[in-house]
């Protein structure tokens, strides 16, 4: 089971979102409640790091982004999040994620495997 199953299962129809290719979902700086996770299409998060290095990571579909705003104490966005191509997008509010946090402890476990995926994805230069 991953991260967005869980998803799936929390979500009413009113969480789910639809992109067009090139909209723009968050940026850099916003405050964030909401993580999302990927059921179509692909999602590009870009950042400027602390040397004024531009990057980018190219998330497809089954993976999930946009954690990192719930639990940091500001809830800052630390990228642009926009849609490369046509999406559908399950939000999770905040409330949720501590209740899925709290009643399904795996879905702890496939989040942080989801993002270590990334992660590797990113340092091996697959992005």
């Amino acid at each position: 089971m991953h991260a967005l199953d869980t998803m799936r299962a929390l979500a009413s129809k009113s969480e789910v979102l639809s992109l067009n290719s090139g909209d723009v979902l968050f940026k850099t700086g916003d405050v964030g409640s909401t993580m999302y996770g990927i059921v179509e299409g692909s999602v590009r998060l870009s950042w400027t790091d602390s040397a004024g290095n531009q990057g980018h990571e190219d998330i497809p579909v089954g993976h999930v982004f946009g954690a990192g705003a719930l639990v940091m104490g500001d809830h800052e966005r630390l990228g642009t999040a926009t849609a490369v191509e046509d999406c559908r997008l399950i939000e999770m509010t905040r409330e949720k994620f501590l209740f899925a946090v709290q009643e399904a402890p795996m879905f702890a476990i496939e989040l942080l495997a989801s993002i270590d995926e990334r992660l590797r994805d990113i340092k091996m230069g697959v992005n």
